[in-house]
C-alpha cells in the first residue's frame, strides 16, 4: 500500500488488482436459474429477386426439438415486424433479420423453425443441427 501526503491530508492508495474478484455475498445472492438462462439466436436471410416483398413474423413462431417436440418460444425479433404489421423488403436484395428464442433443452441435437399461423405461407425450416454456440444463420426464403 502506498501513502501520499499532501499538506495535512493523508491519502491511502490501494494496490491495483490484477484479477477481478466477486464478493461471496453477491455471488450467493444471484438466482441460479438466471445464471443458466441462455438464448438461441437465429439470423434469418431472405433473397428477394422480385420488385418488392412483404414479410412479418408471428409471435407463434417456435424452435421445435425434433426428438421431444418441446418448443422454445420467440422472445424478441430485430429488423422484422410482428404480425399484423409488415416489413417491406426492396427488390434485388438479400435481407436479414434476427429472431431470439428461449433456450433449447440440453439434450436437443436437431430442431425445426416453425411459424404456426392460421393461414398458408408461414416460415418453416426443418432439420437444423444444433451447435455449441446456439447461433444460426438460415435461409428462410
Amino acid at each position: 500500500m502506498f501513502t501520499l501526503r499532501a499538506s495535512k491530508t493523508t491519502i491511502k492508495e490501494l494496490p491495483v488488482k490484477t484479477e477481478p474478484a466477486v464478493d461471496v455475498e453477491i455471488l450467493s445472492s444471484i438466482d441460479t436459474e438466471a445464471m443458466d438462462d441462455s438464448h438461441v439466436y437465429v439470423h434469418c436471410h431472405v433473397s428477394n429477386p422480385e420488385e418488392g416483398m412483404l414479410v412479418r413474423i408471428w409471435r407463434t413462431t417456435f424452435l421445435v426439438d425434433r426428438a421431444s417436440g418441446v418448443k422454445s418460444e420467440l422472445v424478441h425479433a430485430e429488423n422484422i415486424s410482428y404480425a399484423p404489421q409488415w416489413t417491406m423488403i426492396p427488390g434485388n436484395v438479400r435481407y436479414s433479420f434476427l429472431l431470439i428464442f428461449s433456450s433449447l433443452s440440453k439434450a436437443c441435437s436437431q430442431f425445426d423453425l416453425v411459424e404456426e399461423i392460421p393461414q398458408p405461407g408461414g416460415f418453416l425450416v426443418t432439420d437444423i443441427r444444433r451447435n455449441e454456440t446456439d447461433i444460426y444463420h438460415i435461409d428462410v426464403l
